[in-house]
Order: C-alpha cells, then sequence, then structure tokens
C-alpha cells in the first residue's frame, strides 16, 4: 500500500511546498515592509514586550511575568485576530516537515531506486521535494519577525483559552535557526538514496552545461544543418532530460550534495558535478527574487568539520572562476541563442509543419533561452564583481522575442502537433512498447496489465476519432522503483527510458499549455521590477532593438503563472503589477514611435517649406540680375542650393537623419503591429491603439503650435503656410499605415473636426478660435483704426501708408489664397464659427446704433426740422456702418472662399445646394426660405438675405421694447444712413480709386452694410425689404442732389466719389435696379462722376 502511495505523496507534497513557499515568501516581503507589516510590531507601548518575548522565545512562564505582558491583556483579541494568518502558515511549515520527514523515511524502508535517465519523473519528484523543503526552511529563517508573531500570538491564545498552543512550533523556530546545519544532520540516515540521485545527473548536466562553442561546433537546435534528416523525428534517450531546467539541476546538486556532502569525499562523479555547479554561478535562486551565495554559504557550513579543508579549497577556486569566467560563459551562450532561437522560429514559421518532429528542438530552445535570461536576472540584481559588462546585455529583447514567437507558433499550431503525436503513439511507440513487454524475462500479473493497457489504449488512439486524452499512469515508476518489485526499473533500463519517450509524447496531446509554463515561463521578472523596467528602457534607446520591444509587455501575460491556490491574496497584488507594467510599456512604446514620427514631421515640414513661394524671389532675383549682368553681393557667396537637392545620392552609405527616423520608426513599428491584441489577466491590451491616442493627441498639438500664434505681439502664421505644413504633417500620417495596421483616417477625422469648433475635447484652443481671435482683433481692428483698407478690386485688405507701420502685411493673410487655405483648414464648421462671431460684433455695432436712436426715435415725425440737432451723431452712425460694411466685406471674403474650396471637393453636392436656393419660389414661407438660406449660406453660397446676421441681430429684442417702436428704430436707422451720406463728401479721404475700385476710407463699404442690414432687420420685424429699399434710396438720391447746389468746396471736395455709392448700394442689392436709380438719380451725373474721378485719377498719378 506504501508503494501504491509514493507518486501520489509527490505530487501533492510538491504543490504544496510551492504554495507554502508563497506564503512565506508574503510573510517575509509583509514584515520587511514598515507600511504592510502588523501593527504590534511597529507599536511603540508594545515594543518592550516584544523585545521581552524575542529575548526569553521560546519557553516563557506568562504566570510569573505579569508585568511585562500586562499590555497585551487589552490586545490579546485583535491579536489572535490579526495574527492568525500568520501563525497558523508557520503551523502549515512544521506539518509540512512532518510529512516530508515521513515520505523521506518511507523511501529509505523501501530502498527506492532512482536514476533520472531511468525513472525521469520518480527522481525529478524526489530532488524537486527535497530542494523545495530545504529552500523552505530556508527561506522560514529569514523572516527575522518570526519569533514575536509566533510569541505574541501564543500568549495572547493563553491568555485568553489558558492552555499553550505552540511548543513544538516554538522548538522548530529555534532547531532551524541556521537551517542548512540542521539538514545537514537530518539528512544523514538518507544520504544514500539522495547521492544517488543527484550521481544520475553526471551524464545529463555536464551536458546541458557546455560552453557556446562546444553548442555552435554541435549545431545544437539547427534544423536546417542536415537538411536530409529535416524530417526525422527528434530522438534521445533522455527525452525529458533535453529540457530539463539547468537552473534547477544547480539547485539539486548544490543543495543535494550540501545535504549529503560526506559523498564529496568519497565519489569523484558527486565532486565533479559539485564543482561544475559551484564554477557557473555565485548564487542561486531560492524562491522568486530571494537568492542563496553559493560560495559563501557553503564555506560557512564546511569551516567547522574536520578533514574539509580541500572541499574550503574547491569552493575558493570554483568561486574565483565563477568570477571570472561565468559571466563570459553565459553572454556567449546568450548569443548564440539568440541566432539559434531567430533560425528556429524563421524555419517554423515558413514550415510549421516541422513543429511536430521537432517539438523536442523547440522545448530545448526555450528552456535553454528561459534559464540565460533568470541568470541574467538573477546575477544582475546580485552582483559579486567590479566588471558589470558581463551582466548588462542590451540585446536579451531579442532573446526573450524569439522565445515569445516560438510560444505562439506552440499555441498558433498546437492540433498540429497533436494530430502528429497522436499518429506517432499509436503507430510507433505502441509497437516497440509492446516488442519490450513481450520480451520481458519476468512481467507480474499486476505491471502486465498495465502495460497491456497502455498499449492497447496507444493502439486505440485515432486522429479521426478526435484529439482524445492519453494521458500516462504516473504510479507504474513508482511500483517498479522499490527494491523489492517483481518487475525492477534498475534491470530494465530499456524499459524506463521507452517509457519517458512515451511520457514526452503524451505531453504533445495533451499538455502542450503545462509544457510552455515548465519550459518558458519567465513570470519571475515581476519580482525584478527595477530591473525590467531597465532592460526596456535599454531596448528602446538601442534602435536595432526596439522592434524586439514588444517582448516586454507580451512577458507580463505570464506573471499569473506564479501565483498558487494557496496563496489567494497575492493574486490581485500580482495581477495590478502586471496590468501597470504592461500598460506602461505599451504606453512608453507609443511615445517612442509618437516622438519619432513628431521628427520626421518636423524634418519633413521643413523640405515643404523650402517649397513656399516666398522663398523663390531670391532666385528669381539672381536670375534678373543674371540676365542683365549685375553683380549682386560679394564675391564667392555660395550659391543656394536649391529644394530637392536632399534627395541627390552620390554615395549609398551616405544616410541623414531623415534616413535614420525612419528607420528607428519601421524597427518600432514592427513590434507595435507584432501582435493585434494580448489579454493580461483577463484585459486586454492592444497595442496599436496606444499609439493612435498618442498619434491624436500629438497631432492635435502640433497643428495649434504650427500656427505660431502669440498673443503678445499678435503674429500667427500665415494660413496658407500652416496648410502647407498640415499637409506635409498628414502625409507623413499617412505613410504610417505602411508600418502599422491603424487607420490613420480616424485620427484625422477626429483631430481635424475638433479644430473646427471653439475648443477641442480637452478645452484647449483650436486654430478656429485662435484665427477667428486673430482676424477680428487685429486685422479687422487695424481697418477700423485707418490703418488697412479693403480693396474689392484684388479682393483683399491692403495695408495703409501711416506713420506707424504695422507688423504684418494685411494682403498676406487676406487675399483669395489665403482665405481659401483658412476654409481648408477650418472646414464649414469652423467658418461658421467664425461668421458667427463677425456676426456678434455686427450685432454690437447695430446695438449701439439703436441705442442712439433710441433716444432719438421722438424727433421720427418731425425729422427734417430736426436735422441740425442730429448733426453730432452723423460722423458716429456712418462710422458705425463703414465698420459693419468691413466685417460683411471680410465675411464676403470667407464666404466665397469657402465656397470655391467646396466647389472643388464636393462639386455635385454644391451644385445641389445652389441649384436648390436659386428655384426657391416667391411665395415660400420665410421661415422655409431661412432654412434654405442657412443651407446655402454653410456651403459659401451668397444670400439675399444673410441668416447668420438674421440669427445675431434677432437675439437683440429688448423686452422694454414693443415690436413696432424696433420696426420705427429700423426705419429710422434707414432714414438717418441715407440723409447722413452727403457730409462723407468733405472727408478728404473719401477719394474714389478707379485703380482699387474703393474709398480708402472704406466708405464704399457702405453698399454691404446698408443692403444686407436692412434685409435683416426687416426680415425680423416683417416689413418690406424692397420698399425700404427704394425709400432709402430716394432720400439717398436727394440728399446727394442737394450738395450738388452747394458752393463750398470744402464741403463738396469729393462729391462726385460720394455719387459713385448710390451706384455700388444699387449693384450691390439684389432688390433694387438701375431703372429705379434712374427715377431718383440721374444717370447722366453718376457717368459724369465716373469721368470726374477716373481722370483726376490719371492726373494725380501723373
Amino acid at each position: 500500500m506504501i508503494q501504491q502511495k509514493l507518486a501520489e505523496k509527490f505530487t501533492i507534497l510538491n504543490d504544496r511546498g510551492i504554495g507554502m513557499l508563497t506564503r512565506i515568501y508574503n510573510i517575509k516581503k509583509a514584515c520587511g515592509d514598515p507600511k504592510a507589516k502588523p501593527s504590534y510590531l511597529v507599536d511603540k507601548n508594545l515594543e518592550s514586550v516584544v523585545k521581552f518575548i524575542v529575548r526569553k522565545f521560546p519557553a516563557i512562564e506568562t504566570r510569573n511575568n505579569n508585568q511585562q505582558l500586562t499590555q497585551l491583556q487589552k490586545e490579546k483579541s485583535e491579536i489572535l485576530k490579526n495574527l492568525s494568518l500568520y501563525y497558523f502558515t508557520f503551523v502549515d511549515v512544521m506539518e509540512f516537515k512532518d510529512n516530508v520527514s515521513e515520505l523521506l523515511n518511507t523511501i529509505d524502508a523501501c530502498q527506492v531506486f532512482f536514476d533520472v535517465t531511468v525513472n525521469f519523473d520518480l527522481t525529478k519528484n524526489y530532488l524537486d521535494l527535497v530542494v523545495t523543503y530545504t529552500t523552505l526552511m530556508m527561506l522560514l529563517s529569514r523572516i527575522e519577525e518570526r519569533k514575536a508573531i509566533i510569541g505574541l500570538y501564543n500568549y495572547a491564545h493563553e491568555m485568553t483559552h489558558g492552555a499553550r498552543e505552540y511548543p513544538r512550533l516554538g522548538q522548530m523556530i529555534v532547531d532551524y535557526e541556521n537551517p542548512l546545519k540542521k539538514m545537514m544532520e537530518e539528512f544523514v540516515p538518507h544520504g544514500k538514496s539522495l547521492s544517488d540521485a543527484l550521481i544520475s545527473l553526471q551524464m545529463v548536466y555536464p551536458r546541458r552545461n557546455l560552453s557556446a562553442d562546444q553548442w555552435r561546433n554541435a549545431q545544437l537546435l539547427s534544423l536546417i544543418s542536415a537538411p536530409s534528416t529535416m524530417l526525422n523525428p527528434a530522438q534521445s534517450d533522455t527525452m525529458p532530460c533535453e529540457y530539463l531546467s539547468l537552473d534547477c539541476m544547480e539547485k539539486w546538486i548544490v543543495f543535494g550534495f550540501v545535504l549529503c556532502h560526506a559523498v564529496l569525499n568519497t565519489d569523484p562523479a558527486a565532486l565533479s558535478l559539485w564543482k561544475l555547479a559551484l564554477q557557473s554561478s555565485t548564487c542561486l535562486c531560492l524562491f522568486r527574487d530571494e537568492v542563496f551565495h553559493i560560495h559563501k554559504a557553503c564555506e560557512d557550513l564546511f569551516v567547522n568539520i574536520r578533514g574539509y579543508n580541500k572541499r574550503l579549497n574547491d569552493i575558493k577556486e570554483c568561486k574565483e572562476q565563477a568570477l571570472s569566467q561565468a559571466g563570459t560563459m553565459h553572454r556567449e551562450r546568450r548569443k548564440f541563442l539568440r541566432s539559434a532561437l531567430k533560425e528556429l522560429a524563421t524555419v517554423l514559421s515558413d514550415q510549421p509543419g516541422l513543429l511536430g518532429p521537432k517539438a523536442l528542438f523547440v522545448f530545448m530552445a526555450l528552456s535553454f533561452a528561459r534559464d540565460e535570461i533568470i541568470w541574467l536576472l538573477r546575477h544582475a540584481d546580485n552582483i559579486q564583481k567590479k566588471s558589470t559588462d558581463d551582466f548588462i546585455d542590451k540585446h536579451v529583447a531579442e532573446l526573450i522575442f524569439y522565445m515569445e514567437e516560438l510560444r505562439a507558433h506552440i499555441r498558433k499550431y498546437g492540433p498540429v502537433m497533436q494530430r502528429y503525436y497522436v499518429q506517432y503513439l499509436s503507430g510507433f511507440d505502441a509497437v516497440i512498447l509492446n516488442e519490450l513487454v513481450q520480451n520481458l524475462s519476468v512481467c507480474p500479473e499486476d505491471e502486465s496489465i498495465i502495460m497491456s493497457s497502455f498499449v492497447n489504449t496507444m493502439t486505440s488512439l485515432s486522429v479521426k476519432q478526435g484529439i482524445q486524452p492519453a494521458t500516462y499512469d504516473s504510479r507504474l515508476p513508482a511500483y517498479t522503483s522499490v527494491s523489492k518489485a517483481s518487475l525492477g526499473i534498475a534491470d530494465h533500463r530499456e524499459l524506463g527510458k521507452m517509457m519517458n519517450t512515451i511520457i514526452f509524447h503524451t505531453k504533445m496531446v495533451d499538455s502542450l499549455v503545462e509544457m510552455l509554463v515548465e519550459t518558458s515561463d519567465i513570470s519571475i521578472f515581476c519580482f525584478y521590477s527595477r530591473a525590467f523596467e531597465k532592460m526596456f528602457q535599454q531596448c528602446l534607446e538601442l534602435p536595432s532593438q526596439s522592434r524586439h520591444s514588444i517582448s516586454f509587455p507580451l512577458l507580463c501575460t505570464h506573471f499569473m503563472s506564479c501565483t498558487h491556490e494557496l496563496c489567494p491574496e497575492e493574486r490581485h497584488h500580482i495581477g495590478d503589477r502586471s496590468l501597470s507594467l504592461c500598460n506602461m510599456f505599451l504606453d512608453e512604446m507609443a511615445k517612442q514611435a509618437r516622438n519619432l514620427i513628431t521628427d520626421i514631421c518636423t524634418e519633413q515640414c521643413t523640405l515643404s517649406d523650402q517649397l513656399l513661394p516666398k522663398h523663390c524671389a531670391k532666385t528669381i532675383s539672381q536670375a534678373v540680375n543674371k540676365k542683365s549682368k549685375k553683380l549682386t553681393g560679394k564675391k564667392g557667396e555660395p550659391e543656394r542650393e536649391k529644394p530637392g537637392v536632399e534627395s541627390m545620392r552620390k554615395n549609398r552609405l551616405l544616410v541623414t537623419n531623415l534616413d535614420k527616423l525612419h528607420t528607428a520608426l519601421s524597427e518600432l513599428c514592427f513590434s507595435i503591429n507584432y501582435v493585434p491584441n494580448m489579454v493580461v489577466w483577463e484585459h486586454t491590451f492592444t497595442p496599436r491603439e496606444y499609439l493612435t491616442s498618442h498619434l491624436e493627441i500629438r497631432f492635435t498639438k502640433s497643428i495649434v503650435g504650427m500656427t505660431m500664434y502669440n498673443q503678445a505681439t499678435q503674429e500667427i502664421a500665415k494660413p496658407s503656410e500652416l496648410l502647407t505644413s498640415v499637409r506635409s504633417y498628414m502625409t507623413v500620417l499617412q505613410s504610417i499605415e505602411n508600418y502599422v495596421q491603424i487607420d490613420i483616417t480616424r485620427v484625422f477625422n477626429n483631430v481635424l473636426l475638433q479644430q473646427t469648433q471653439h475648443l477641442d475635447s480637452h478645452g484647449e484652443p483650436t486654430i478656429t478660435s485662435l484665427y477667428t481671435n486673430w482676424y477680428l482683433e487685429t486685422l479687422l481692428r487695424q481697418v477700423s483704426n485707418g490703418h488697412i483698407a479693403y480693396f474689392p478690386a484684388m479682393k483683399a485688405f491692403v495695408n495703409l501708408p501711416t506713420e506707424n507701420e504695422l507688423t504684418f502685411n494685411a494682403e498676406e493673410y487676406s487675399d483669395i489664397s489665403e482665405m481659401r487655405s483658412l476654409s481648408e483648414l477650418l472646414g464649414p464648421y469652423g467658418m461658421k464659427f467664425l461668421s458667427e462671431s463677425l456676426m456678434w460684433h455686427i450685432s454690437s455695432q447695430v446695438a449701439e446704433l439703436k441705442l442712439g436712436f433710441f433716444i432719438l426715435k421722438l424727433f421720427y415725425g418731425r425729422l427734417k426740422p430736426c436735422l441740425c440737432l442730429l448733426s453730432v451723431a452723423v460722423d458716429s452712425v456712418l462710422k458705425r456702418m463703414t465698420i459693419i460694411g468691413v466685417i460683411l466685406s471680410f465675411r464676403s471674403l470667407a464666404q466665397e472662399a469657402l465656397r470655391d474650396v467646396l466647389s472643388f471637393h464636393i462639386p455635385f453636392l454644391v451644385s445641389s445646394v445652389e441649384d436648390f436656393k436659386d428655384h426657391i419660389p416667391r411665395e415660400t414661407d420665410m421661415k422655409v426660405a431661412m432654412n434654405v438660406y442657412e443651407l446655402s449660406s454653410a456651403a459659401g453660397l451668397p444670400c439675399e438675405i444673410d441668416p447668420a446676421l438674421v440669427v445675431a441681430l434677432s437675439s437683440q429684442k429688448s423686452e422694454n421694447i414693443s415690436p413696432e417702436e424696433e420696426y420705427k428704430i429700423a426705419c429710422l436707422l434707414m432714414v438717418f444712413v441715407a440723409v447722413s451720406m452727403p457730409t462723407l463728401a468733405s472727408n478728404v479721404m473719401s477719394q474714389y480709386s478707379p485703380a482699387i475700385e474703393g474709398h480708402c476710407n472704406n466708405i464704399h463699404c457702405l453698399a454691404k452694410a446698408v443692403n444686407q442690414i436692412a434685409a435683416a432687420l426687416f426680415t425680423i420685424h416683417k416689413g418690406s425689404i424692397e420698399d425700404r429699399l427704394k425709400e432709402f434710396l430716394a432720400l439717398a438720391s436727394s440728399s446727394l442732389l442737394k450738395i450738388g447746389q452747394e458752393t463750398d468746396k470744402m464741403t463738396t471736395r469729393n462729391r462726385e466719389s460720394v455719387y459713385l455709392l448710390l451706384d455700388m448700394i444699387v449693384q450691390e442689392s439684389p432688390f433694387l435696379t438701375m431703372d429705379l436709380l434712374e427715377s431718383c438719380f440721374p444717370y447722366v451725373l453718376l457717368r459724369n462722376a465716373y469721368h470726374a474721378v477716373y481722370k483726376q485719377s490719371i492726373s494725380s498719378s501723373a
């Protein structure tokens, strides 16, 4: 019965041992952290009690020490509650120790045969249990607060229940103060079994611990070194030993021979193994980031043992060799494995069917690489030599990357491997096993039944039936390994090796995921966060390695595999750490890519800037001067390079900064695009979305930054130049789609649409708000101040010669090309916001006019006799109306530019809107018509009634004024403007200039102001626009005809120029005709006026 339970006990105790290690580790970390340490251990009031307990540990009589322990009376219930988890963990350790000791005694009594090459699983489980047990006791001894915790709990328990709880536990803590020394005594009776198991590694460990040159000469892991055997299955007499962890074997050897150290003096094979392990490392992993410094610990143990001087000398020699050569040896191994794994991954990605016959190579490669990475991580954090070059590997990311690539191949093509090995088990392994069983000289009935069952099960496996579990009964090695077994595995080694091979093949069918964890799990990085982050930063800093940076986020998917069901409380902590690290890595990768893209965009914007028209002036000037044979500049002045010269390459080896940026970007984008998503602790991460998000943020900031808006000096980039830069930026961003599968159009839509609004999604100003503010507060304000005039002939605002020169040229910001560029940038939404802002300013001017006329409305019926009283307000009214006209003229330019842009992009839609507008029936309801006008205005089409102006003015309706009074004020405004027009003739700036088709004081803008203000006001007040404009024309004509009778030359100096305003008003109006003007104002006067101003213009220019 005992024999039948060996395998089960090994399995249960090994699993429980890992769970106990996890719990003890967490207790140690908690006690080492002041924030997480139990409060009773840091409470100043209990400090003396704790010291007393530790000093008297383990035997203290509470009855004789009431004074020292009285303070525990108040806290006893809380102590029992809060320290119970710690205490019972220590109790579990004691129970685990008891069970392990019992099992070890059973093994000695049964004289179990151990040989890792024959009964692999049993031997491995045995050695794992010994190491786990040793590690657990060592880790327990490292908890400095263990005596305080156990003592506090015991006293609290005794005070509460009146009985002592821990006599055995306290003694165990005292006995294992020096755990290795105690265990050396404890393992004396187990030395034979342990040494036999360890010596069986004499063929396996040296073969695994070869140098990189030996691996290279043997062409290890190469599938293409012998093409003729590529399809042959990878075979070995010791299949499981081939991928056995080197780190695991070194722990077996070091700890095992320390526990049974006597064999080192008697068996040269044991001594050779032990020395080889001591030469390979300076420290071993106890558990996670807890390490064991081999040489110092061995020296301390052996120094007091008589006759061990040779062993001490061996330790010193091995230490020197480990310090001088181990780092270099492992560095060369990593270098070899990088190329070997790359070749393996490349071949398997092209021919995944080779995963079947060459599965052993894949798991060997994963195990070898994992061992080297863990060795580097452990030793880099525990350096014992001055030179650290061997412990800094900037290419470790490449090795991890190829590991992840091989893991991905196995996960993706797992069904291929399963189908292969189902056929292998049924068609080959079953036949060989059957022959071996038939040739056995002695085969007891029980073993015969088990063997026959194996053969029958394997033979019945079929791909057509689906992949069925081919689980192997691990109890068979235990049955056949005891000394009194009828079928001893020690006498039938070939059978044992065949069973090892079959076990590997069944794992290929049933346990691929478990095999991946066994051979390639590197969740230990979770506990080396600082080194992990440092490796990641080194990877990003090296352009050739940045393509492998995705391996770091992928590593975070391993972290949850290091948790254990006996310590569920750490799952959330480790899960949160994996999420935060994965998020940080992906964010940093996206930031790096974003910065590279930004640098490329800057370079491209610089190149695009060289093509701007302003830069060709010097070239044209040089060409003209050269033609006229005029010398310019100093002799020897270098000729300016023309745009495009950077694309001329005379040497392929010449690498520009832009080439380097593109190379670095392509490498990093490969990493970002490597996987579409990854799952970390049930959270899905999408690397491409990180890049998209960062590009959106940077693109937004770049667009606003490229406006170069300076609030202090009111400087801003020309719209055409900004548009050129934005297009260059967008061209670069579009090229990103060649590297990463992201929807860059979505980025454009999100960013550019936000830029058409007043504020973006983060509440920051956009180019729409910046340009709207600049045109209103800078350009149009200077127009109001008389420094700029609107030239209809040029369709632009132009600077006027003044004493104080402006810091900008208005024409360069307001001509048709600039306005089209502005429309391209802002789009219909942005231009609508610009229009609404303009209309708000107009409504402010109209409000000021209404305020004045509200006071004068009492004189409306007696206007003619009271004109003398109103002369003071004439200048103010005309100036405000001129400002309104200027704003409307600017809006007209903006609308025309918008129409041109939309006609280019969406001609069919614009023509449909235009057709819709042109065919509104006259009897259509005004609300319906205004809806059509609003649609047309959004497309940049001119309308008889400006809907934006109507909305702006209608919002000014006052509750204190009746609609009738509002209507009277509107009529009074139009009358006042009409009768005030003659006063313009006396202004010296009112002279009409044929060259600009306007007046230098912008009074030609009155035509647009009169028509649009009248149309808007009488639409709001439901009056007849046409009748009111006819009245206006009649009054204006009458007033202007009167100045023809004036004799004062100062009053009539620009009479002809003012006459032309009537023609402009009629030309601008959709409601007035030339016939109507003829009836009010003789056409001959207009003709003579035109003749006079043109004649005056010619004479003045001459």
